[in-house]
């Protein structure tokens, strides 16, 4: 009999999305749009006419269309927009500075095309850093934007559109897919090659280390809590070290097509030089359900369950093909998933979000804690910025433990409530 390994198996690992019918009278239109780097992504522009204020719902990778809040939003009296970035469901080779064009056109299409008054983001999970990379590139005045990706290739957004978002919804977000990652990778792993390799010593699987057979809680020592946390920086270092070493080696051979005397060589010496200019890698990264709070709920403390967002065995999820960050590009490594190249930290922009910001969390989050939720509200620059908790897991599900609590609809009561004093829909 198979492991049922998944938490959500029946309603969907993402559970992002959940909305099946959108209030009466709703026009639904498909939006394509091209950013102005070439880019291709499309959204759901959700309308029942006479909005003043559009809310825009977009993800790094997840679909947005189907959001859960999008329903009560509408009945509320806004547009929404939920938009599909041009990686949507695959972020192996996602460039975060790429993805601002796509925000960008987002934004453009809904402030200049469409002429909303004002926009107001939901960021949820990795849309929290998503759009607050965004908005802290937008108030960034040009000359001052980023000129190049996370893997130094040019990339100017200074030549970019930004419209600036007039508020900002910070929902169940973490810090950045790279700061997560940071806390949940396994830095027991001694072979980048070998999904079964092991250092022992820092196995938080291990029961030398303290590990209890689930779901029986763990309780890790301090020491081995530090040497734990210092090895994860050490394994992503390392990491980053081989996409790093993969983007040289290319741009040694891309060097060498651009050099003098390149056309007079050889057909198969130019063939040869010209294929390794242009090969392209992928990177397994083994191990990545190993945040030392899925088993020890003595590490930033909160009503969640046992286990991870995706299994209550994390220590045999750890081991499968599925889970976060498994195949990645180079590039797409150090723009997104590295928690010491990518720029797309939460708690470093959001301190140049200067407008009205609401950060709202469930309380029985089995992946972001509540110190983060804390640490985000201290970091941001807006002086209208709240913090409010509610029941329920990552995707405002009820604790099975508590099958009647779930955040769903407080979270959207509690978001409206905030948006209608300060964005009036009509």
């Amino acid at each position: 009999m198979a492991l049922d390994l998944f938490r959500y198996q029946a309603k969907g690992v993402c559970g992002l999305i959940g909305h099946d019918n959108t209030p009466p009278g709703t026009l639904e239109e498909l939006v394509n749009l091209k950013a102005e780097d070439g880019g291709e992504s499309r959204g759901v522009l959700y309308t029942q006419g006479g909005e003043k204020t559009a809310v825009i719902i977009m993800h790094p990778r997840v679909e947005m269309t189907r959001h859960y809040l999008i329903p009560a939003l509408i009945n509320a009296g806004y547009a929404v927009f939920g938009q599909e970035s041009r990686w949507n469901n695959n972020d192996a080779a996602t460039i975060h500075e790429m993805l601002m064009a796509d925000v960008a056109a987002g934004m453009v299409f809904l402030k200049e095309t469409r002429n909303f008054q004002q926009v107001a983001c939901v960021g949820n999970s990795g849309g929290g850093s998503l759009f607050t990379f965004y908005q802290a590139q937008a108030a960034t005045q040009p000359p001052g934007r980023l000129t190049d990706t996370a893997a130094g290739d040019p990339y100017d957004l200074n030549k970019i559109t930004m419209p600036q978002l007039d508020g900002a919804i910070i929902l169940a977000a973490h810090g950045g897919q790279g700061q997560y990652l940071m806390g949940s990778i396994d830095p027991s792993v001694t072979d980048e090659v070998d999904p079964l390799s092991r250092d022992s010593a820092l196995d938080m699987y291990n029961i030398d280390n303290g590990f209890q057979e689930p779901p029986m809680p763990t309780r890790y020592e301090a020491a081995f809590v530090d040497a734990y946390r210092q090895g994860q920086r050490a394994r992503i270092a390392r990491i980053d070290a081989i996409a790093k070493r993969h983007i040289a080696e290319q741009r040694l051979y891309q060097g060498l097509m651009l050099a003098d005397g390149f056309a007079e060589q050889p057909f198969d010496a130019r063939e040869e030089i010209s294929q390794r200019a242009v090969t392209g890698r992928y990177m397994t990264i083994n191990r990545t359900e190993a945040n030392l709070a899925f088993c020890d709920p003595s590490i930033d403390p909160s009503t969640r369950d046992y286990g991870s967002l995706w299994s209550r065995r994390p220590d045999l999820f750890n081991y499968t093909e599925a889970g976060f960050c498994k195949v990645m590009t180079p590039r797409g490594w150090l723009s997104t998933w590295s928690g010491l190249s990518s720029r797309a930290v939460t708690e470093e922009n959001i301190v140049l979000v200067t407008i009205p910001t609401l950060l709202l969390y469930f309380a029985g989050d089995n992946c972001i804690f509540p110190s983060l939720a804390h640490d985000l509200l201290a970091a941001c620059g807006a002086s209208d910025k709240e913090l409010i908790f509610m029941e329920g897991d990552h995707f405002g599900y009820p604790n099975p433990d508590r099958p009647k609590e779930g955040g769903r609809a407080q979270a959207g009561a509690a978001v409206i409530d905030w948006l209608k004093p300060r964005f009036p829909p009509k």
